[in-house]
């Protein structure tokens, strides 16, 4: 199983990661208060390790804006958390191939109810809201309607996981978890924590 750490705006957060070796890096391009400018992003994507992949945090951006960041190698995937349509997903996966790069990698955030989703994302994300920091019922993903949408792409979870409730987050066998407030102490991120919950993944439960 792997592990996305998310909501990176400091530059010991990027030394915290670089330490514990998570999968994936998470930079916050949509309103937040982890939200960082495409320069300073640029910044921090320098001093991360080239062993973790970045991944940019969209809501209804500008195509061109993400595409532009890719072929920049600020982020390697678009996690896309608003009303992104099949007609978007395409139309961002041919600007950010031209220059002959490959098409971004695009992570689709869905809600926990099996409703119909596109199969153009390369992964799922499902959460219950755009960066709430709040766990969902996990026990919808167990419903006929999910098992079915999980099967279709490998899926991150995402929505509340920290130390407290990593283990059972774990039972429910993703691709990857996804933490952002649960690796923090009062509003920032915490070294102990991120190396942790790293641990633990890794491990696929609690020592």
């Amino acid at each position: 199983m792997k592990i996305k750490i998310c909501g990176l705006f400091r530059e010991q957060d990027i030394d915290y990661v670089n330490e514990a070796k998570p999968d994936y890096a998470g930079f916050v391009f949509a309103e937040s208060k982890r939200r960082v400018s495409p320069d300073f992003a640029a910044n921090l994507r320098r001093r991360l390790s080239g062993e973790i992949i970045p991944v940019g945090v969209f809501v209804n951006a500008v195509v061109e804006d993400i595409a532009a960041l890719y072929r920049d190698n600020v982020i390697s995937i678009a996690q896309l958390h608003g009303e992104e349509d099949d007609e978007y997903i395409t139309r961002l996966k041919e600007l950010s191939a031209s220059e002959g790069n490959k098409p971004i990698e695009v992570i689709k955030t869905i809600s926990p109810l099996p409703t119909p989703h596109s199969l153009l994302p390369s992964f799922y994300l499902i959460d219950s809201g755009a960066g709430s920091g709040k766990a969902f019922d996990w026990e919808l993903l167990n419903s006929p309607g999910m098992n079915a949408l999980k099967t279709a792409k490998p899926w991150f979870l995402a929505g509340g996981i920290c130390l407290d409730n990593i283990e059972q987050a774990l039972s429910f066998n993703p691709y990857a978890l996804d933490v952002s407030s649960g690796a923090e102490t009062s509003g920032v991120k915490d070294r102990e924590k991120i190396v942790q919950l790293t641990e633990i993944v890794r491990k696929g439960k609690i020592i």
